[in-house]
């Protein structure tokens, strides 16, 4: 789930032809997307409307049938402390923006194997 277009270019653009993508443009929308598909794993931006990132991942973590789906964090937030915060607030893992497009990828391949 990702609201800035530019990093959903990117992301696009790095997983296309790897991977199936769902875009949601909020944190409501994406959660009803998150029960009715059942991905494999969720990018989570933190800034969402409707319903923040940090919301998502709570109902996410707390369904015992969508708890085990990975959630990376996709944010900008990258501040001392805000790493552990995202963390500690439910995500898996976290990727700092801007992408970088390598380590995107290779982030997202440890998940799918995992």
């Amino acid at each position: 789930m990702e609201d800035n277009p530019d990093d959903m270019t990117t992301i696009k653009a790095v997983l296309r032809n790897r991977y199936r993508i769902l875009e949601a443009t909020d944190g409501e929308e994406g959660l009803r997307m998150a029960e009715e598909a059942r991905p494999d794993l969720i990018l989570l931006d933190m800034a969402l409307p409707k319903m923040d990132g940090l919301a998502v991942v709570r109902h996410l973590k707390g369904n015992k049938e969508l708890s085990p789906i990975p959630v990376i964090a996709m944010t900008a937030q990258v501040m001392k402390g805000d790493r552990e915060r995202i963390l500690d607030g439910g995500c898996d893992d976290y990727i700092a923006k801007p992408i970088d497009p390598e380590g995107f990828l290779e982030k997202i391949s440890e998940w799918l194997k995992g």
